[in-house]
């Protein structure tokens, strides 16, 4: 029964490597030996506990542990609480739905008003989420310019991205929240269709609109 047991899972062992690129891609802070180490745990836990006479093969199973176990680890290094993260979660769903309904995104301090335990969420999410040199900066958080550097470029800079805001503010505001949704957001064009209450291909006509009025506007800055 032992020998059955190890040879069982050796045989899924591939599984956990396939799963924990998978997680990692997703995740990509999340460190790849650790990934496969709380894998593996799940992958004994579920040859141990598969029951043929419930439905699934021990496969599809042993898929569900495996992962499970897997973002279970990552939740444990997670220093901010699942009830913080899922506080954040739902303000931003309620945000992009009154988004769709307003024709324009609420502010942080508008959302406070409506959800007042969102301002404490937010400042505990902020203060216990290590910086990556690697990553973005929280929002509303920027490094100073480099005064070392040549002083025409900083200017030319400076000029282009005043250019960009003054192009931003003059597309229609619908265009405006495509750009932010897809850009700053990183929400795909199916994201912001459902977001926005729309079709992906109305989503994909707007960010196209956007691109090109921005351009036109932008050259008509020059």
């Amino acid at each position: 029964m032992m020998e059955d047991r190890e040879a069982r899972i050796r045989a899924l062992f591939p599984l956990v490597k396939k799963i924990a690129r998978r997680v990692h891609r997703l995740i990509p802070n999340s460190d790849p030996d650790d990934l496969v180490g709380e894998g593996s745990l799940g992958l004994i836990r579920a040859v141990d506990s598969y029951d043929p006479r419930r439905g699934p093969s021990v496969e599809q199973y042993a898929c569900r542990i495996i992962a499970g176990a897997m973002l279970n680890g990552l939740r444990k290094l997670d220093p901010v609480s699942e009830r913080v993260r899922r506080e954040i979660r739902e303000a931003d769903r309620e945000r992009y739905e009154l988004a769709s309904q307003l024709g324009a995104l609420p502010t942080q301090h508008e959302m406070e008003k409506r959800r007042p335990s969102l301002r404490r969420a937010t400042t505990h999410a902020h203060r216990y989420t290590p910086l990556s040199l690697d990553g973005p900066l929280p929002g509303g958080e920027a490094l100073p310019g480099d005064c070392g550097s040549d002083p025409a470029a900083i200017a030319a800079q400076r000029c282009e991205r005043d250019a960009l805001r003054e192009a931003l503010r003059r597309i229609r505001p619908r265009q405006r929240d495509v750009l932010a949704l897809h850009y700053f957001r990183g929400k795909s064009l199916h994201q912001i269709a459902r977001s926005m209450n729309i079709s992906p291909q109305r989503a994909s006509q707007l960010h196209v609109a956007a691109i090109s009025d921005l351009r036109k506007s932008m050259h008509g800055a020059h």
